[in-house]
């Protein structure tokens, strides 16, 4: 999810807005004491990927690991396929990625009558050129902050039903007529829930059709018509830290809803940006609720869908500004997170990063999970000079561990 995720959507399709003690001493004869300064970080691995890499390791599990990316044309500055540093990473890394924004409605879709696909095909042909599969992200992102102006405001005419089923049988039927065979996964929904109410989200689309649940169910009819051997997935936030309890009952609710209507959803997306947003005693780093999550696991598998890993990150908010201090603890949560997940290993799919780079990742412009004291987050496998931290060997670690 990015545009900045759920914060710089405005980037597309019209906008793309992306995304940023001293002491004083007293006077006394008695020498001041010299100032303590934090340790330095651990010596900086070498720039690029270790061998092998992570997909190649989640290969033996039969599944794929791979990670957002961006086209950000003429900026090489970016985590895009014109940055070379960064995609030397993605090359090694990963086997599929997944466009950040620009199968976004904003992207795609200016007006109800032009559709825009430079981006998206940039991404397409270059993934196509360095041998990797491509996700699609998202047919629909049923939310009215992240709808293209003229959507939110869109005139249904007399027959509001009908138009619009129309529209969005044609912006589906489009896009993925578009890319047939060469995309076998979508998000066909992203993020359909009201929290604060406890139910789907109400929209324009969903005012002219009567229910929210009308039009997800029409998205995934219409991609499954489309696209009878692909992997149609519902994308969401749910989560293990104990604030997430609400999100996961509202999710389960969805699914229940899903299969009782009969809608061709065949798995759950789970971002997992997963975060340390206080220290847990107990462990010394983020508290999480495993038997609540794992609880939350068997309903979803026992409904018989599929889990994806969608968009992993960490948000590193609570812990020390100190760098080696922190990336250990990033790591050691990440993998308690994993192994967890791999418990779940014969119902899990695909694993994919919400971008590699610290420096690029959407968590640093995302204000909920900036760090009071200013610091970068470090909540991706690679720092922002590309080298390697414990992130990702962790990652590793328990990818071999399966398979």
């Amino acid at each position: 999810m990015t545009i900045t995720r759920r914060h710089a959507l405005e980037m597309m399709g019209s906008t793309l807005a992306a995304l940023q003690l001293a002491a004083c001493g007293g006077g006394s004869s008695t020498p001041a004491p010299a100032p303590v300064s934090a340790p330095p970080p651990p010596p900086a691995g070498p720039v690029g990927a270790p061998v092998p890499g992570l997909n190649t390791l989640a290969a033996s599990g039969k599944r794929r690991f791979g990670s957002a990316i961006a086209s950000t044309p003429g900026n090489a500055n970016a985590g895009s396929i014109q940055n070379p540093d960064y995609t030397a990473i993605i090359k090694g890394e990963c086997g599929l990625v997944v466009p950040e924004n620009e199968m976004k409605w904003q992207a795609l879709r200016p007006s109800p009558s032009v559709y825009n696909f430079d981006r998206m095909d940039e991404i397409v042909r270059w993934a196509q050129a360095n041998s990797l599969a491509v996700r699609g992200h998202t047919l629909l992102w049923h939310r009215p902050q992240w709808f293209p102006n003229w959507l939110n405001t869109y005139d249904y005419g007399a027959n509001p039903v009908r138009e619009a089923e129309r529209l969005l049988t044609e912006h589906i039927r489009t896009v993925t007529g578009r890319y047939k065979g060469i995309i076998q996964s979508y998000d066909v929904v992203n993020e359909a829930i009201d929290h604060d109410r406890n139910a789907p989200i109400e929209t324009s689309m969903s005012r002219a059709m009567g229910s929210p649940e009308a039009v997800l169910d029409l998205a995934f009819h219409t991609a499954r018509a489309e696209l009878p051997d692909a992997q149609l997935v519902y994308n969401d936030y749910m989560s293990w830290e104990p604030q997430h309890a609400k999100h996961n009952a509202d999710v389960l609710r969805l699914l229940e809803g899903f299969r009782k209507r009969g809608t061709p959803v065949d798995a759950l997306g789970i971002q997992s940006h997963i975060e340390i947003f206080a220290i847990d005693p107990a462990t010394g780093n983020g508290p999480y609720a495993e038997r609540e999550w794992r609880r939350f696991l068997d309903e979803v598998t026992g409904m018989g869908y599929r889990l994806l890993i969608t968009e992993f990150d960490v948000k590193d908010k609570a812990l020390p500004a100190n760098i080696a201090q922190r990336d250990e603890k990033v790591a050691d949560f990440a993998r308690r997170y994993f192994e967890v997940m791999f418990d779940y290993d014969r119902h899990l799919d695909d694993i994919l990063a919400w971008g590699m780079v610290d420096r690029f990742n959407w968590l640093q412009g995302f204000n909920p999970a900036k760090r009071a004291d200013g610091l970068e987050v470090r909540g991706t496998p690679y720092d922002s000079t590309y080298r390697a931290k414990p992130l990702r060997d962790a990652l590793a670690k328990v990818i071999s561990a399966v398979g």
